[in-house]
């Protein structure tokens, strides 16, 4: 394991496939501003235990697993997918093992604001606060790139936004954790899924620019982005049917046999 530093966290690189994800809030690193310039040298650390998190996308593959790994560190989950059946099923077994105190369901597609606030309502509600918000949402087809896109680059925005509402000391909030979830692709993109790649470039450059010094300020909120390579999750599942034209299969496997995160 080398480690990386990329922007204002580290995370160990990886050379092999992982399929449970790095969690960037419980380890981060100031050390590089927009510009480049030394802002701060050191280990920040969050403590979750207690803390409330609302993870998108949680009902499987990375979402999941940060929900999981957010229960053990004992936090309190609001489990936000789209998939109501698989979301419902996995906090009914995570209820069973961690508490029904700690976790909650939250049906919500990214793609539509008042459902999306609706969750932070409810998580709210629940819990009294919010302190950790992971946009993990995303799907990857680039037959359907008009709906990518939405949830990919819109549904991690709409996430943001919410959460600076919810948990900005401007707003009455007690501040808190944005992490977006991006891709190795957000800094090296696939020759083979070309529309994909940029949705996940724009995740972080957006979290760039929102995790500047100048909002966590104003805000309290930090924002961050974590980049994982291929995971073992049912977004690569059928993946021929995902890619633009069936020919770029054999781009698509050469692209994943040499991805590491960023």
């Amino acid at each position: 394991v080398e480690k990386m530093t990329f922007e204002n966290f580290e995370i160990p690189r990886h050379t092999q496939k992982i399929d449970t994800p790095y969690f960037a809030c419980l380890k981060v690193v100031h050390n590089s501003s927009l510009d480049g310039r030394t802002i701060d040298k050191g280990l920040w650390k969050m403590d979750v235990k207690g803390r409330v998190a609302l993870v998108t996308g949680a009902a499987s593959g990375i979402g999941k697993s940060c929900a999981v790994e957010l229960l053990n560190e004992g936090a309190m989950v609001s489990i936000c997918d789209i998939n109501t059946v698989e979301g419902e099923k996995l906090a009914e077994t995570l209820s069973t093992e961690y508490g029904k105190d700690r976790v909650i369901f939250c049906q919500c597609d990214v793609t539509d604001y008042s459902q999306f606030e609706e969750s932070f309502q409810a998580t709210f509600a629940t819990f009294g606060h919010i302190d950790i918000v992971v946009n993990n949402a995303g799907i990857m087809n680039d037959r359907f790139w008009e709906l990518e896109v939405d949830i990919n680059v819109n549904g991690v925005i709409r996430g943001t936004l919410l959460a600076q509402r919810y948990m900005g000391t401007d707003r009455g909030g007690q501040g808190g954790i944005v992490v977006n979830i991006g891709s190795n692709v957000s800094i090296n993109p696939y020759a083979s899924v070309p529309i994909y790649s940029a949705t996940k470039a724009a995740i972080v450059n957006f979290t760039r620019a929102f995790g500047h010094q100048y909002h966590v300020d104003l805000t309290g909120v930090k924002v961050m982005a974590l980049c994982p390579s291929a995971t073992d999750s049912k977004l690569l599942e059928d993946v021929g049917k995902q890619l633009l034209l069936p020919r770029y299969v054999d781009a698509w496997l050469r692209d994943v046999a040499s991805s590491v995160p960023q």
